[in-house]
């Protein structure tokens, strides 16, 4: 209670006490993040999500136009392609329950492992479906192209999900929203790359929305590079989802703050007599 009170005497007398404060709470923050990222328990895992998805580069642009190509294509309507992803999206839900209700006691390293291996195995229906392979097996266009869309969905979403959780584990105490924001930051940056890589490959191979002569292509560059991602799966942790994956000291010295009796989150102050003092002579003229 005196620290809150020492608080807002300083904010009162000293105009530029909260943004001095802020910037040393930033500067503190700074300092727990790089020193943890540095830990191997730490900068490994953070590799890995981020080069396994940038490494699954996207092709989704050469596809739409494939699906919606009168000649060689499907012909779908841009209708029908929303409700594919519509379903698609609902599917994902599937793969939250999923993972929910089976897989969160799996080690982290066993569940991606084979999430991956599920993921290389799922983009090859893309390729059946472009080679039309589909057709020979007396399979409907649009009834598997709905069926690959929910598996792919499913199946990024069980591969997706151990990653987040895996987030929440590396964060030490103190600076956990900071340095899970930083994670999420990889996280985007690794999709974003994934989009650019897929781009300049569709480039580079001379897909257009009137060529697809090389799209088959991409597609086998894309699901050879999931497999490829499982051998980097040494960089992810064989600990159990509810294991502490980074050194207690490291939580105790990024946690500058401490804990009022009821809960509640203050940064470190030292009092002196004269501050006390003030503040006492200010509480007196109050009730005066």
């Amino acid at each position: 209670m005196t620290e809150t009170l020492l608080y807002k005497f300083y904010g009162t007398v000293w105009p530029g006490y909260w943004s001095f404060k802020a910037v040393e709470d930033l500067q503190i923050a700074l300092r727990g993040m790089s020193k943890t990222i540095k830990l191997p328990q730490v900068w490994k895992p953070s590799l890995y999500m981020y080069l396994s998805l940038a490494l699954s580069i996207s092709t989704h642009e050469g596809q739409f136009y494939w699906y919606t190509d009168p000649k060689a294509g499907p012909a779908f309507s841009q209708e029908f392609v929303g409700i594919i992803y519509a379903i698609g999206a609902l599917a994902s839900i599937v793969g939250v329950l999923i993972y929910q209700k089976t897989l969160k006691d799996y080690p982290f390293r066993s569940l991606l492992l084979y999430a991956q291996l599920l993921y290389g195995i799922s983009g090859m229906l893309d390729l059946i479906f472009f080679l039309r392979w589909n057709l020979v097996l007396g399979i409907p266009d649009y009834f598997f192209v709905i069926m690959e869309e929910c598996v792919s969905r499913i199946i990024s979403r069980i591969r997706w999900i151990p990653m987040i959780v895996l987030s929440t584990r590396l964060c030490p105490l103190g600076i956990e929203g900071t340095f899970f924001a930083l994670l999420m930051c990889i996280d985007s940056l690794g999709s974003l790359s994934s989009k650019w890589g897929g781009g300049v490959v569709l480039h580079l191979l001379h897909v257009t929305r009137n060529d697809f002569t090389n799209l088959w292509l991409a597609i086998l560059i894309r699901n050879g590079l999931r497999f490829a991602t499982l051998g980097l799966i040494f960089l992810v942790p064989n600990g159990d989802q509810e294991d502490d994956l980074i050194p207690p000291d490291i939580l105790t010295a990024n946690s500058g703050a401490s804990l009022d009796d009821d809960g509640l989150e203050l940064a470190p102050f030292q009092e002196t007599n004269e501050e006390a003092k003030l503040l006492i002579d200010e509480e007196n003229s109050l009730k005066t």
